[in-house]
């Protein structure tokens, strides 16, 4: 089996280093390119062709955020290319709201333990979803201040969708990667994919992580919960 290839991007040595350190003694993950600029990251992310980029959000020249966009705007029509993981010190309510709308695939803030970057990237590999804990919880905490009930926040776009497709919207909204929710209905994972592309141009969405603020929005996670 091939390795879960890695590229690094962050401004401080300090950091790229110990996420380096941390993933070469994770089985089966290779770091590919470690880079402290936005545009050289972009560089080695075309030459090395990496499964997951991890980022920080400030470099010189170009932010972390506008560098996620650039990755992800660069995926095929099936999805295939990088997937992102943004990574901070810290994280303020609006950095968090401009990376899931850049369009990432995980969360890590800085006193991330080797066990979770690992398993961050496994996951977002595999086509899933990865926030800390820390990231989560905020999600859940705005969520809840809105006093969300299903349905209160769904788009006309929503009544359009079939039965299979709000249990597929549903299934990766409580980050299920492609082949656990092909699992979980006993379906194929082409079929999977077919629903999710479907999905994105019912709702005019982007990606994935659109596809799971969506299914929060929509109430059709506390509905399967």
């Amino acid at each position: 089996m091939n390795p879960i290839t890695v590229l690094i991007c962050d401004e401080f040595s300090i950091i790229r280093n110990g996420l380096q350190t941390f993933l070469e003694a994770s089985q089966g993950i290779k770091v590919v390119g470690v880079s402290d600029s936005a545009m050289s990251a972009l560089m080695l992310i075309r030459q090395h062709r990496p499964d997951v980029v991890i980022s920080g959000l400030k470099y010189r020249g170009m932010s972390g955020v506008e560098l996620i966009r650039r990755v992800v705007a660069e995926k095929d029509a099936s999805g295939a290319g990088a997937r992102c993981i943004a990574f901070s010190m810290d994280w303020d309510d609006d950095a968090i709201s401009e990376v899931l709308r850049a369009g990432v695939d995980g969360v890590l803030i800085g006193d991330s333990k080797r066990e979770e970057v690992e398993y961050a990237v496994r996951t977002v590999a595999a086509g899933g979803t990865a926030l800390c804990s820390e990231v989560a919880g905020r999600l859940i905490d705005w969520f809840r201040s809105r006093d969300l009930h299903p349905g209160t926040d769904e788009s006309p776009a929503i009544s359009t969708l079939t039965a299979r497709e709000r249990e597929v919207l549903s299934l990766v909204g409580q980050g299920m990667a492609i082949e656990e929710v092909a699992e979980e209905l006993s379906i194929r994972v082409s079929t999977i994919r077919t629903h999710l592309h479907r999905l994105r141009n019912k709702l005019c969405l982007r990606d994935r992580a659109q596809l799971v603020s969506y299914a929060y929005r929509s109430g059709l996670v506390k509905q399967s919960a």
